[in-house]
Formats: C-alpha cells, sequence, structure tokens
C-alpha cells in the first residue's frame, strides 16, 4: 500500500481535503466513461498545477511510427497510441475578473469528491478563496450517459460567500490537445472546421494516418437560483478551439449554475459528412430531457447492470468498496455493444501501453462477462478474435510462418501487431494460447458449442499450426523444445523451454485435434467447409500430434516442481522476503540486468498454467509448486494477486487469499505499484472478481454442471454473488455458518456443492451447512 486517503465506504469512492500530491492520483482513480468514450477526473475549470488532461473516444487510435535504437527485422512499424480526444468539459470560471484555479487560491476548504459506484456519476463540492479575497462555494456533477452514450452531462454551480461578485462561466472545446504517450511529439489531430450558432459549438477534426473523422460538440445553459436565465453569450474562437461566455450578476448567497452538454460523433457510427447533424440531433434529445431525467435514466442504467454483476461483502468496507470499484470500472470500459471494441489496459484512464486489447481479455475478462452478462457479449470477445485472424496469418508470415499458421498480436487495434519491445512482440507468444483456451472456457461455461464449428476452428487450427512450426526438434533431448520466449512473467526474458508456454503449446494442439475430430463426425458441412478453406491435411495434423506428444517439459526432481524455464535453478535462489522494502518495487529500483539475473517473479507463471488446467493437476501438485515459486514473486503485475488468491483458497490457506484479495481489489485504490497516476489497471480488475467468485466460491464447471466449494474468509460475516448460467441467474450467499442457493426465475438446475449434486428449483432457496 502507497497511499491511504480514499475514504472507506460501500457504494462510493471518496476524498476528502484538496491535497495537490493525490491531484493526478484522483484524476485516475475517479474516471468515468460509459464503453463508447470515457475521461480521467480532470476538473472542469482551469488548474495550472501538475495534471493528466485526457479523454479517450473507444476505437479511435493513431500508429505512432516505432522510435527504437537499433531497428530489428520484423518490427512492427507503429505502436497504436489511445487517442487523447479533443476537450468538451472545460469550464473556465472567473469570479470579478479573477480566474478560478484550486492552485492558486489562497484556500480550499470542505474539499469533497465523490465518485458514486452505484448511479454512475462524479461530483465536486468545495469552499475556497480566491486571490482576490472573494470566497465562493463550488459543487460539479458530472456524468457520461449510458443511454446516449455520445453525450455527456455536468452541472456547476458557483455561490459567492463574502460577497456579491460577477461571476462569468466560459464552456469551451479545444481540439489543440496533445498526447502524455507520445514517440515523437507528432500532431496526432488536424482540426478541419470549428463553427458555433446560439449556444451550440461543434470542432471536426480528423486523426492523422487513421483518418478517424469526429465532431466534438457542446450545448451549454445557465441558471440563477435554479431558474434559466436568457443570456446572450459571447464567443471567441480560433483553429482549434471555440468558448462562449456567460456573465451575472450574482448577489452573496445566490447560487449561478451552467449545465453543459458534450460528447462525440464518430465516422466508426456515422457517414462523416454528417457528424455535425447528428451531434445536433444528440443535443435536441439531451436537452429536451434535461440533466434530471438524465441523471435518472443513468440510475436506472447502472441498478439494471448491479441487478447482475454486484457482489455484496458483510463486515469489511474496503473489501466491499475494492470489489465494486472493479466491477464498476470494467463496466464503464465494455459494455459489449460494438464488435470492433475490445477491452484495453488502461480503459478510459490513461494512456500507458496503447493498444485496445491484450491477452488480458481471454485469461481474465471473458470469465466475468460471461457470468455477469449474456452470454453474447463473450461471443461477440472471440468473434473479435476471429475477425482479425486474416492479420493473425499476416503476423506469422512476416516472421517466416506459413501455410496460414497464426500468431495474434500481443497488442493491437486492428488485428495487426503494434508493440514494439522484442522480448515482448515476438517472444511472448503463450498469447496465443489464452486466445484457444478462451474458446475452450466459452464453451464449457455456457454449453454454446456453435461457435467452434462455425468459427472458433479456424482459429485454432492457424493457433494449432503456428505452435507445430514454433516448436524445434531438439536431438539432444529428443523432444521438441519451444526457444527464445517470454512468459508471462516478464522478469525473465529470452528463455528456453518456458514451462507454461510449452504446457500450453501441447494442449492447444490436443484440443484441436480434438474439435476436428468432433465436428468431422458431428458437423460434416462445416468441416468440409473449413477443410476445403484451410487445406487442412492428415500428414499436417500427424505432424501437429508428434510435437504435441513428445513435448519437453523442464522438471527438477530435487523440488518436485516443474521448472519456470531451463535455467531457473542457475540462479540465486533468494526469497522475497529478504528483500528489503527500500528495493521494491523493483521494476522502478533496480536495472533491467538485475531483474533478468534475479529469481524474482512479476507475475504468475507457471502457477497460471496451474490456474488453467487445475483439473490437470493434484491438489498436493498444485501445493508443491505455490510453496515454491510464491515465495519468489513480487507481484508487480496486476495479474499476479488474483490467481494467487484463488490458489491459496484451494489449498484453504483463507488468510493468504483474502491478503492476496485485498490487493488486487485495492491494487489502485491503494496504489500498491506506485503508478497509479499513470492509469488503472482495468483488465485485472476481472481477475478480482474471481478472486471472490472462483476463489472463495469455489465456481468451477464440473461434468458439464455448475461446481461450488464455498469458503469464506473469518474478517466477512457474509459474502453473495449472482451467475448467469446458461440462461439461468444463480444467487450464491455465504456466511461463516451456511451457503444459500437460489435460482432466480427460469428453470431448476442441477449444481454440485462439494462435489455432492444439490437439484435447485426455480425461484426457492437451498441451504448448504
Amino acid at each position: 500500500m502507497n497511499q491511504d486517503y480514499i475514504k472507506p465506504d460501500n457504494w462510493s469512492i471518496i476524498e476528502e481535503g484538496f491535497d495537490t500530491s493525490h491531484v493526478k492520483s484522483s484524476e485516475s482513480i475517479f474516471s468515468i466513461g460509459n464503453g463508447a468514450m470515457g475521461q480521467r477526473a480532470n476538473f472542469e475549470e482551469a488548474y495550472s498545477g501538475d495534471t493528466f488532461q485526457g479523454s479517450y473516444i473507444a476505437g479511435v487510435y493513431y500508429p505512432d511510427k516505432t522510435r527504437v535504437g537499433w531497428w530489428k527485422n520484423g518490427y512492427p512499424e507503429y505502436f497504436a497510441k489511445v487517442l487523447n480526444a479533443p476537450n468538451w468539459i472545460g469550464i473556465n470560471v472567473t469570479i470579478n475578473g479573477e480566474p478560478l484555479d484550486l492552485n492558486t487560491c489562497t484556500s480550499v476548504e470542505d474539499f469533497r469528491r465523490e465518485l458514486n459506484m452505484k448511479e454512475g456519476w462524479l461530483s465536486r463540492s468545495f469552499k475556497a478563496i480566491l486571490p482576490n479575497s472573494i470566497q465562493v462555494e463550488v459543487e460539479v456533477k458530472r456524468f457520461l450517459s449510458l443511454e446516449l452514450d455520445e453525450i455527456g452531462a455536468i452541472n456547476y454551480q458557483v455561490t459567492p460567500l463574502n460577497s456579491d461578485a460577477e461571476i462569468s462561466f466560459q464552456p469551451y472545446l479545444d481540439s489543440g490537445i496533445t498526447n502524455e504517450d507520445t514517440n515523437w511529439d507528432d500532431k496526432f489531430w488536424d482540426t478541419t472546421k470549428v463553427n458555433q450558432v446560439n449556444n451550440q459549438a461543434f470542432i471536426e477534426a480528423k486523426t492523422m494516418k487513421t483518418h478517424f473523422h469526429t465532431c466534438t460538440f457542446m450545448e451549454s445553459e445557465v441558471f440563477l437560483s435554479g431558474k434559466s436565465v436568457l443570456i446572450e453569450p459571447s464567443n471567441t474562437e480560433d483553429s482549434n478551439k471555440v468558448s462562449f461566455s456567460y456573465a451575472h450578476a450574482v448577489k452573496k448567497g445566490e447560487t449561478y449554475s451552467i449545465q453543459k452538454f458534450g460528447g462525440y460523433t464518430v465516422d466508426r457510427n456515422h457517414d462523416k459528412s454528417n457528424l455535425v447533424k447528428v451531434a445536433k440531433a444528440i443535443l435536441k434529445t439531451a436537452t429536451k430531457k434535461g440533466f434530471t431525467q438524465l441523471l435518472k435514466e443513468q440510475k436506472q442504467a447502472w441498478a439494471k447492470i448491479w441487478e447482475i454483476a454486484d457482489i455484496t461483502i458483510d463486515g469489511d468496507v474496503k473489501a466491499q468498496q475494492g470489489i465494486r470499484f472493479n466491477i464498476f470500472q470494467l463496466n464503464q470500459t465494455y459494455l459489449g455493444k460494438d464488435s470492433k471494441l475490445n477491452i484495453g489496459p488502461k480503459g478510459f484512464t490513461g494512456e500507458k501501453y496503447g493498444g485496445s486489447t491484450y491477452w488480458d481479455t481471454e485469461a481474465y475478462c471473458i470469465p466475468f462477462y460471461m457470468a455477469t452478462k449474456d452470454q453474447k457479449v463473450a461471443r461477440t470477445l472471440l468473434e473479435y478474435r476471429y475477425n482479425h485472424l486474416d492479420k493473425a496469418i499476416e503476423n506469422a508470415e512476416k516472421l517466416g510462418f506459413n501455410n496460414g499458421a497464426a500468431l495474434y498480436p500481443m497488442v493491437t487495434m486492428n488485428g495487426e501487431e503494434c508493440h514494439n519491445e522484442w522480448e515482448i512482440t515476438f517472444e511472448e507468444i503463450h498469447r496465443n494460447g489464452a486466445i484457444a483456451f478462451a474458446i475452450y472456457n466459452y464453451h464449457r461455461y455456457t454449453g454454446d458449442y456453435s461457435y467452434i464449428p462455425e468459427k472458433g476452428l479456424e482459429v485454432l487450427i492457424g493457433i494449432a499450426r503456428f505452435w507445430q512450426q514454433r516448436a524445434t526438434f531438439s536431438a539432444d533431448k529428443n523432444q521438441y523444445v519451444i526457444l527464445g520466449v517470454t512468459g508471462p512473467n516478464e522478469y525473465e526474458n529470452n528463455v528456453n523451454n518456458n514451462w507454461y508456454t510449452n504446457y500450453l503449446a501441447k494442449w492447444c494442439i490436443d484440443y484441436t485435434l480434438e474439435q476436428i475430430k468432433k465436428i468431422e463426425a458431428e458437423y460434416a458441412s462445416d468441416f468440409s467447409r473449413i477443410a476445403e478453406k484451410v487445406k487442412l491435411s492428415k500428414k499436417e495434423m500427424a505432424l501437429w500430434k508428434a510435437v504435441a506428444d513428445n513435448m519437453y517439459f523442464p522438471y527438477s526432481e530435487k523440488h518436485q516442481v516443474y521448472l519456470q524455464q531451463d535455467g531457473f535453478l542457475d540462479k540465486e535462489l533468494i526469497s522475497v522476503e529478504n528483500l528489503s522494502k527500500s528495493e521494491r518495487p523493483i521494476n522502478q529500483k533496480w536495472s533491467w540486468d538485475r531483474i533478468l539475473r534475479s529469481p524474482y517473479i512479476k507475475q504468475a507463471d507457471t502457477l497460471q498454467g496451474f490456474y488453467f488446467f487445475e483439473d490437470h493437476f493434484s491438489n498436493e501438485t498444485l501445493e508443491r509448486h505455490f510453496d515454491f515459486y510464491e515465495p519468489f514473486t513480487v507481484h508487480e503485475s496486476s495479474l499476479s494477486p488474483c490467481v494467487h488468491s484463488i490458489q491459496a483458497a484451494k489449498l484453504d490457506r483463507m488468510e493468504q487469499a483474502y491478503t492476496f484479495y485485498l490487493r488486487t481489489s485495492r491494487l489502485d485504490l491503494d496504489d500498491y505499484n506506485h503508478e497509479v497516476h499513470e492509469g488503472l489497471h482495468i483488465t485485472s480488475m476481472a481477475g478480482t472478481w474471481m478472486s471472490i467468485v472462483e476463489g472463495f466460491g469455489g465456481m468451477r464447471v464440473r461434468d458439464n454442471k455448475l461446481s461450488f466449494t464455498p469458503k469464506i474468509p473469518k474478517q466477512w460475516k457474509g459474502y453473495s454473488f449472482k451467475v448467469n448460467f446458461r440462461n439461468h441467474i444463480l444467487k450464491v450467499h455465504i456466511t461463516q455458518e451456511q451457503t444459500n442457493f437460489e435460482i432466480i426465475g427460469g428453470k431448476d438446475l442441477e449444481i454440485l456443492v462439494n462435489n455432492k449434486p444439490l437439484m435447485l428449483r426455480a425461484d426457492s432457496l437451498k441451504v448448504v451447512s
């Protein structure tokens, strides 16, 4: 834990007291989004202190030219940058000609910021004395509409407390923005048109190179003591900015306010020639509804999400706040409405990592979306990869693979690889396995097999071809090896025979061959279509099988564990407990050379394989590997604590499981890794959900049935969650004394509890002591 200023609360993230050192951290933590756009929690008014300004539009990016000191063949030509979009939230405020700026105010008191997760809005309030001695009270509320997802709304009100004052609101649009994350300081946006009419303004701009056309728009109305005031605003306009000015004399104690509606229309969704026309229609709808009605609809939309997605925890406010924060941010980032979108690692909260998807989606996020949404949402995520299969084949061809071998990108926006760190882009090939595993996991959970013969088998064949070609036959070992890779543990680069990668490769081939056999027997027309399309032959499949059946796995007889990679035991095996706190996190304190020579593990690697394939190993084997590797794990990846929490719970180590749960659930709230100012760790947040549902709840699919082995941390009185399993809504409520299972509507469902069958009748409660 590196910060502790967020106030514990069941349903809100709350900050009290203004501290300039918290500004950038809070801009990340209090971020808002609606799946189509999002923004950091920047102040609407001017702020001259240290800040990270950021607004983002889903799917809009820039191909920033790769910057490396030594160009290697095969390098991607660009790194896709999530673009800081034109700013529509800005409202400059002046009081008697003095700008309101919390960095220059004489004093700031009663500062309070709240992100209400239950209802989906952000608020801020404070009292401030300006340099001209005028004291004001300010209250702001803002949200991005889920119902009208191209628009957001702001209600900003100012009350002079010690004097009458002339207050001016200056709402503006600004396309002259830059990215925090850029390789060459390129100009990312080209503003093509700025115009305003009455109280509306529009900036049309397109991205350089990718040519996404956008319209940023706004409309404002001002009020005095709650009543609309008709003011003919003055306006200013230049090549990148347009603003209005609404000035009014305000008596001491009166409240002057502005309601501002703004957002984006994009040619991803509309004809580029109609963007202003569509924006005007959206503004008409929003202003007709008004701020209050839109906010009411926002609360209703979030209530619908929480109806299935919520997890309750009784007796531990910090744990409750943590899980709801994670669920809230996941839903702000992705709602499954657009098949061309995916779940970016920072969502709408920052620019680090670039791209719209990593392997995190398949390994961590799909289970969350399968269980808390309609299964169509998870299927859409699978189809995202199918739609990029041709690009994955092209990516492999660039590296010398052939015959339809597919290497999915580590980072992508459109299917092309756009990450340019060699050890990640070209060595971290395990991402291929996560994509295949997601296909298996989707069928296992939903029971929907149709995706595999329709689309999934083509993906599996491309991946199997890659693994067969990527493996090398070692005459010395008389087995197949996989050389020069990086596993999920990125603190070991360019290693040979990473166990996780080798195991995934074998499993992918075996699983693909199983599906080919099944589809040939049961879906003959699909098999014929696919076999002809991809030129599949028995001879080729025999080559695959030879690799899978004779894959090498490094193993230590002394320790009775699979080795993370061939050279792991050559390292000086000093456990993490012997590391000084002053040297943590090592990725910020040590040289990269020192990290690579150390035994320290960034995230679950071998244990990640045990998480995916736990049915392949006994509890005793898991325990032996957990005890060997966890002492060397520094958990400096956001993806690490959740897997360890799940496995600790499986091993009945509930205190350890609880500690890991708190770390994953409050990773950003408490800034464990000293980096929350850069943005939140969105994709790992799904792992927090897994820590409770799969870890403490013990939810699995066994023998085609939902199975539970319920456990509870001693710190909790009880907890509950719901899952949508094959169109059955199941509520599970676990206390220290008993577990309740309830099917809500629908049909009867047989489940397994502690490996024993239990029949659940629709709309009735079953209690298990």
